[in-house]
């Protein structure tokens, strides 16, 4: 017979919860492909427990960026997203600013394609002026002649 069932309960069901890491990753995503699903399968590589976040480019920012708009508009890109196995949750980016749907999500650690390069210069400074400690890592390309959308277009 247990002293304090209630204790027992405590003691034991905290220590077998797995902590999430909540890793977050960005992208135009504008068709799924294997390049796609590499980049997620690394990002939740990066802990023995992801909670994969994937922000899903604004319409207007991808214009910006990319100087055409996407195929598909960033509801159906999103919806593709997180029809997506290895994806926990999907969020759309900011419009105007890219850190507040950043905060919003507190993740531990910030996954970048081995192309991102925009909003990146002071991310990690900008975060830590909002309360967030975050890890960003640059991850790997894979088959990068071969998967980029502007490349897949060309063949098709």
């Amino acid at each position: 017979m247990l002293k304090n069932p209630l204790e027992f309960w405590y003691n034991t069901g905290m220590s077998d919860q797995k902590i999430q890491k909540r890793i977050m990753v960005f992208g135009t995503f504008d068709g799924l492909h294997q390049g796609h699903i590499n980049f997620f399968k690394q990002a939740r590589n990066l802990s023995k427990s992801p909670f994969l976040i994937v922000s899903i480019a604004r319409d207007k920012n991808v214009l910006r960026i990319k100087k055409h708009f996407p195929r598909q508009n960033e509801k159906k890109r999103m919806f593709l997203v997180q029809n997506c196995l290895l994806v926990d949750k999907t969020v759309l980016s900011g419009a105007k600013n890219h850190l507040p749907h950043i905060v919003k999500e507190h993740p531990d650690i910030i996954a970048l394609g081995y192309d991102q390069r925009e909003y990146i210069k002071n991310l990690k400074k900008d975060l830590k002026n909002n309360g967030i400690l975050v890890k960003i890592v640059r991850l790997k390309p894979y088959k990068n002649k071969i998967y980029k959308n502007h490349l897949l277009k060309k063949q098709i």
